[in-house]
């Protein structure tokens, strides 16, 4: 059974009850009403019929002249007898039980209801008279108006109470179909975004802040997030494919060339042992290239997933200085000049601050001349610390430059140095895992600049 059903015979329910409540107060009220005037009038009478006998007092002998006409009156003994009837009676009785004889001998008032002759009659009973004259009157009415005209209250009722029920059916299912309207379109919209996949559609609701209102509310925010969770289980998986790609294209030329060397040692041909030292260099050399480019897949997989980082306040001139060291092993008689500032200290990772630092370190030696210095110098602006390094290299084409932190980019040979195409890829991942940023700016023939900026601990 659907809500709007629901909805619809739950306030039908509710207003049949309130209908036949106030139908059947409605009816005892009027059948009490046309009752009690109908006791008034036979008490009215019996009085007059009193004051009457008190003043003509009547002969056993006569009939009682009739005092109203349409009204039927009956005089009896105190023992029960009938001695007098008004003439419109003729020969019918009117009828008093024991109970009523007993109530009124002890002077009580009696009212009772008969059917004679094959109409209903109100009859009231009542002592009249001195007690050596003392008489029973009996007073009837007809109540059949009454019954028709409560019959017809009944019928109007009936056939109103009907006519309203219906009415109200209608009206009730209209009315609920209304209120749910926003609740079908919220439905519909869910049963589109499953089959389409579009978390970018909302429920479109212009009603008041109601239930239903904050219910849409509630249903556009569900949505909004799941489209931010979509669309980064999109770009994650975008990301793998990338990823996977890049990899089995990076490792395809080392370990084909592995492969050929193996090959040729393995087919016993006629090699001296300067060539046969050359294949085993060659292999080494691929190998170890195999190493550097797992690690630095493995290291752009980690940033891929979005591992956090944990940041401290770290001093920046002790680490600049243990990265210089560290290069300086590479290319022992190259020049560094550091210019950090003892007092400066940056919020960051230590090892993934190391590792952006060894990355474009490395990437200025390359590309610098032996005979020429790389700078690393550091500057406080705005509360951020950007630490540069300036190479000495040949530069970078201004059509080239925006491309640089791309994945597997090598666009420039004279600066391609025989890598990869991923480490400043990781350097730009990881400095903005930090809360950083990692930009370039090249000259052709007078070197290029690359500027890791970095939130300042403060009060360090």
């Amino acid at each position: 059974m659907s809500i709007r059903l629901r909805l619809t015979l739950l306030y039908l329910a509710i207003l049949a009850v309130t209908l036949i409540t106030f139908s059947a107060m409605l009816y005892a009220i009027q059948s009490q009403a046309m009752l009690e005037t109908t006791k008034t009038t036979l008490e009215r009478q019996a009085r007059e019929y009193a004051n009457l006998a008190r003043r003509f007092p009547p002969r056993p002998e006569m009939q009682m002249p009739m005092m109203i006409p349409g009204r039927w009156t009956q005089i009896r003994s105190l023992d029960g007898a009938v001695i007098r009837r008004t003439a419109d009676l003729g020969e019918t009785t009117l009828p008093l039980s024991d109970a009523g004889l007993r109530a009124a001998q002890a002077g009580n008032t009696w009212v009772e209801t008969a059917v004679v002759d094959d109409d209903p009659l109100l009859i009231h009973s009542q002592r009249i008279g001195a007690p050596e004259r003392a008489e029973i009157v009996q007073i009837a009415a007809p109540i059949i108006e009454r019954e028709n005209a409560l019959a017809t209250l009944r019928a109007l009722l009936i056939a109103g109470n009907t006519l309203a029920l219906l009415a109200a059916l209608v009206i009730g299912w209209v009315l609920a179909g209304a209120a749910l309207q926003p609740i079908h379109r919220i439905t519909r919209t869910a049963q589109t975004i499953g089959a389409e996949r579009d978390f970018r559609r909302r429920v479109q609701h212009v009603g008041p802040n109601d239930e239903v209102g904050q219910l849409a509310a509630m249903f556009n925010t569900m949505l909004t997030e799941l489209e931010s969770a979509y669309r980064q289980v999109q770009q994650a998986l975008e990301a793998q494919k990338r990823f996977v790609g890049d990899a089995s294209h990076e490792l395809r030329t080392p370990l084909t060339t592995v492969r050929g060397n193996i090959e040729l040692l393995r087919n016993d041909l006629p090699l001296d042992a300067q060539e046969r030292a050359d294949i085993l260099a060659d292999t080494k050399e691929e190998v170890e290239r195999l190493i550097r480019l797992v690690n630095q897949l493995l290291m752009l997989a980690r940033a891929d997933a979005g591992q956090s980082l944990h940041r401290e306040p770290l001093p920046l001139q002790p680490l600049i200085e243990d990265v210089c060291r560290q290069t300086k092993t590479l290319a022992p008689r190259r020049t560094i000049t550091v210019d950090a500032g003892e007092e400066i200290s940056v919020l960051a990772d230590r090892d993934a601050l190391k590792q952006v630092l060894l990355i474009l370190l490395d990437n200025a030696r390359v590309h610098t001349p032996a005979h020429a210095a790389i700078r690393v110098f550091a500057r406080v602006e705005s509360a951020r610390v950007a630490i540069t390094i300036q190479d000495a290299g040949p530069g970078i084409a201004p059509n080239l430059l925006p491309h640089i932190f791309e994945r597997f980019y090598r666009g420039d040979p004279s600066r391609s140095g025989g890598g990869a195409g991923l480490g400043l890829s990781i350097a730009k991942e990881l400095s903005e895992a930090q809360g950083g940023t990692l930009t370039a700016t090249s000259e052709i023939g007078k070197g290029s600049a690359f500027t890791l900026a970095l939130p300042q601990a403060i009060g360090f």
